[in-house]
């Protein structure tokens, strides 16, 4: 029998975007996957769109949060509700290519990897390319996610019998790059697949968005979660400062 993937995907007023998110999933050539979407009590349609879905299709499952907590909380959540042999993680607004899952195992058994993450490609707010694609790299190690994660969170999976389930640390941004820290602390490498696998969609109001609010998220990382120096986590700050600026130009 096929290993089961537990697809992660935390929502929060997503009711725009979802319905495609969902249709990315079904679509899969690969089908044995339950997807967990947890609902950060969202005041949209969020749950309207997904409730559609769900009672068509027992592998997609609902789950509401009683007070909102922010993504951290709401990953973690998913994860404890994951009865899979591997997590995925798939943001509410992304998208897969049709052989995403299944090219993915195949690359990570394989290869006997255990953590493992692909390319892809961004997409603007209503779906259409902007022909930038977002490589990987071989491997990466806990200082390489340090320094420039090159990981794209909707691209990741993890062997969940080889290493377990992890508590997302609670912070409202860079808690995917908080996560990764976490595994890696256990398994040496996150291993890139070149294959573009994922849509990631810009949104002009994500937190992501504002480049100087994402600094004190980096600083909160750096101290706070993984308790390094003030001087290594200035330094990793005018690092990743750096790396924005000349991406940008």
């Amino acid at each position: 029998m096929s290993d089961l993937v537990s697809i992660i995907t935390p929502t929060y007023n997503c009711g725009k975007f979802i319905e495609e998110t969902i249709k990315s999933v079904i679509d899969q050539s690969y089908d044995n996957w339950e997807m967990i979407i947890v609902d950060d009590c969202s005041t949209d349609n969020t749950k309207e769109v997904v409730e559609k879905y769900i009672n068509n299709d027992k592998r997609i499952k609902y789950y509401l949060l009683e007070e909102n907590s922010g993504a951290a909380v709401t990953r973690t959540k998913a994860m404890e509700l994951a009865s899979g042999n591997y997590i995925a993680f798939l943001d509410s607004d992304d998208l897969w290519m049709r052989d995403k899952l299944k090219n993915q195992l195949d690359f990570m058994k394989n290869n006997n990897y255990a953590f493992s993450c692909t390319a892809y490609e961004q997409i603007d707010e209503v779906g259409n390319p902007l022909n930038k694609v977002i490589k990987t790299k071989l491997k990466t190690d806990y200082n390489g996610i340090l320094l420039s994660c090159p990981v794209g969170n909707s691209t990741v999976m993890y062997d969940v019998d080889k290493l377990g389930k992890f508590v997302v640390p609670n912070i409202r941004k860079r808690n995917d790059d908080a996560l990764w820290l976490q595994i890696l602390k256990k398994e040496k490498y996150i291993y890139g697949m070149p294959d573009i696998l994922m849509k990631y969609r810009i949104r002009s109001n994500s937190i992501s968005s504002n480049k100087i609010e994402l600094v004190k998220y980096h600083w909160k990382l750096y101290r706070e979660i993984e308790n390094l120096s003030i001087i290594r986590s200035a330094f990793h700050i005018c690092y990743w400062g750096v790396l924005k600026t000349l991406r940008i130009k």
